[in-house]
């Protein structure tokens, strides 16, 4: 069966929808604010010029969605899947961000449970690069059962090297 890594997805909070380059303002508008990228590894993608090579990465993923919010039906954020490894039978996902009033909500509980739920019909093992000092989404994470694994020095898209903690989800786990 061919994976497809960039599907729409819905439940009763969220809507995912492939990113497309017409995205851009409005995925800008939701991440603008400096608050959402104090703990990411980097600190500075509220900036314009910074964000547009995040966004040229989420693009060039062919794995990348913007999170709509069904009762305001605004952005609300964005997640990818990348990396995907048909030898390991595997895939990461990240670079996840939410706009701070989407914080405290479950809304981000609820795009994972989504997307894990989706991408399990496909995988065996899921793995998450998070930020070393991002606290937030390792405690996140580690609540939906992940296992920090290792740490990494991690080359994201157009941006310099920073370490991450590498954490690992198992099918037989998630279900």
């Amino acid at each position: 069966m061919k994976i497809n890594i960039q599907p729409t997805l819905e439940n009763d909070k969220v809507i995912l929808y492939p990113l497309l380059e017409s995205d851009f303002e409005k995925l800008y508008e939701a991440a603008a604010d400096p608050q959402i990228w104090e703990q990411h590894p980097n600190k500075n993608r509220w900036q314009r010029d910074v964000f547009k090579i995040f966004f040229e990465g989420a693009i060039q993923s062919k794995g990348a969605f913007k999170i709509i919010e069904k009762s305001s039906a605004k952005i609300i954020g964005s997640t990818r899947f990348y990396d995907y490894n048909e030898q390991t039978n595997s895939v990461l996902i990240g670079y996840t961000f939410f706009t701070k009033q989407s914080w405290g909500k479950g809304i981000n509980h609820s795009v994972k449970k989504l997307i894990l739920d989706y991408i399990f019909e496909f995988v065996q093992e899921v793995y998450f690069h998070i930020g070393a000092d991002n606290i937030r989404s390792q405690i996140a994470i580690s609540r939906l059962g992940a296992t920090k694994i290792t740490e990494q020095e991690v080359t994201y898209f157009g941006e310099q090297p920073k370490l991450n903690f590498v954490y690992r989800l198992a099918k037989n786990e998630w279900l």
